[in-house]
């Protein structure tokens, strides 16, 4: 395939909020697009996947193993606790050669399990560490590649709109990157949320806030609190199973992960409010959409004790 100059057929197994981005994306280009999700098997949550695919040119097949047997290259974005799975169905069916990039947040040592599982059927693994958020980025997103084909394949994604940079040749290094990176990011998110309802509670937000704005001046704490309220209702099912990959990785080092594990547990209860319907339905436009972090802290406060 390193010497075949037509474009690689593309196979999306994953087709949330990160696996529409990079299709639509990829579409603009004109390559071919094929994808697969567990939402697809309800006809509820598959309708309005179909829609999308409809619209830009999208061919929707039955299984992550179907995906895998016509792609040259395969993305893998589904959530954390789906790495190893995804894998493994693609492993069953995977081309000779084709490149798998792994995009999900897991652990190094999920990677390595899923690396093996690819490599082993013929294909070449190559993990993925996503830094930032992608819907400010989209395919241009910064992306640390890790494995023994990372070389290979950086600049082939970068030809098509990728902004990858090789972090290792050895398989986990760009995960924990992401991981380590992680305990941070969703670690504030979840300390934000916990705080400023917490002082909603006692009618000291207002005193709260001012203070963290003396503290650190850089930092727009109004609108960054409600971006990481609105990100953790929208997608906190996605976020506690990643933190719990942080916190495999924690243990993986030896440590005790009292900060992830309590991460995780945190955004799991958002997640499990907006199951339940404390902030709107869900796919409708007024889902999560407050510029004013108050209004979703009100919500929470009015459901605290359920669920447990």
């Amino acid at each position: 395939m390193q010497t075949d100059p037509k474009p690689w057929r593309v196979g999306l197994v994953g087709y949330g909020e990160v696996g529409r981005i990079l299709v639509e994306d990829l579409r603009a280009q004109g390559m071919a697009v094929s994808a697969y999700d567990l939402k697809l098997d309800d006809a509820a949550s598959a309708a309005p996947l179909q829609a999308h695919a409809t619209q830009h040119g999208v061919q929707l097949l039955a299984s992550s193993a179907e995906v895998a047997a016509c792609s040259d290259f395969i993305v893998s974005a589904v959530t954390a606790s789906q790495t190893v799975p995804v894998a493994q169905a693609c492993a069953q069916s995977v081309q000779p050669g084709a490149f798998f990039l792994d995009f999900n947040s897991a652990s190094p040592s999920a990677k390595q399990r899923a690396a093996n599982l690819i490599d082993g059927a013929g294909g070449r693994y190559v993990e993925g560490a996503v830094m930032t958020s992608i819907p400010l980025y989209r395919i241009k997103v910064p992306l640390l590649l890790g494995g023994a084909f990372a070389a290979e394949l950086s600049p082939r994604l970068n030809a098509m709109g990728f902004a990858s940079k090789v972090a290792s040749d050895k398989l986990g290094v760009a995960s924990a990157t992401k991981m380590c990176r992680s305990v941070m990011i969703k670690g504030l998110e979840a300390m934000v949320i916990e705080s400023f309802t917490t002082a909603r509670h006692y009618g000291v937000e207002d005193a709260v806030v001012a203070s963290l704005y003396e503290t650190f001046p850089g930092i727009d704490w109004e609108k960054q609190a409600a971006y990481f309220f609105q990100r953790v209702i929208e997608h906190g099912r996605r976020r506690s199973e990643e933190v719990r990959e942080v916190a495999e990785t924690v243990r993986d080092a030896g440590l005790t992960p009292w900060s992830a594990s309590g991460t995780a547990e945190r955004q799991a209860w958002v997640a499990d409010g907006a199951d339940l319907g404390w902030f709107g339905e869900k796919g409708t436009p007024e889902f999560a959409r407050s510029a004013d972090w108050r209004v979703e802290a009100d919500r929470m406060l009015a459901h605290r004790n359920s669920p447990s």
